[in-house]
């Protein structure tokens, strides 16, 4: 079982989960889990260059962050440039106001949510909807990709409302 775990979290190269594993491997999804479990632990105590992240509601294989910088040219691809200030204000109205509309996003900015097109190619946020308000504006949700890329199991991980003087930035991992 601690084979078939490690190859499936392996050739995914997504987060998979449990429920996932269990319809994969014909079993219940509670044997799965406790497998999962162990797996987990064994990984972490053998110390192999590698760990296994709970993200987004399943479990991927990534390398550890203090073995991330001396290994950087192997890793793939490269990251996406770094989101604009305007952006990362935007995507945290739609993270932690989630449903909204673009004219409440503007609102509460004071100025243009132009960079929602831009998070949107980066799969950060999708249209969750329609507002029941005149003319049914779209409504913008975060997608698995938000929580991937920002290290988050669900969106209940989401750190409390930043206090003054704290940025959005700083929340962002590596």
């Amino acid at each position: 079982m601690r084979a078939l775990i490690g190859a499936a979290l392996l050739a995914a190269g997504r987060p998979v989960r449990a429920a996932e594993l269990a319809k994969l491997f014909e079993l219940p999804e509670t044997q799965v889990a406790a497998a999962l479990q162990s797996f987990i632990g064994e990984v972490q105590q053998a110390d192999l260059g590698f760990q296994v992240e709970a993200v987004a509601g399943g479990y991927r294989l990534v390398v550890p962050s203090e073995l991330a910088q001396q290994l950087a040219p192997l890793l793939a691809p490269p990251p996406l440039p770094s989101l604009s200030g305007a952006a990362l204000e935007v995507l945290a109205i739609i993270a932690y106001r989630q449903p909204v509309m673009r004219a409440e996003i503007e609102a509460m900015r004071g100025g243009s949510a132009g960079t929602v097109v831009t998070l949107q190619e980066r799969e950060l946020i999708k249209v969750v909807g329609r507002s029941e308000a005149l003319g049914q504006p779209l409504l913008y949700g975060t997608t698995e990709r938000f929580l991937l890329e920002f290290g988050l199991r669900s969106l209940a991980d989401l750190p409390p409302l930043l206090s003054e003087g704290t940025e959005f930035s700083q929340l962002l991992r590596g």
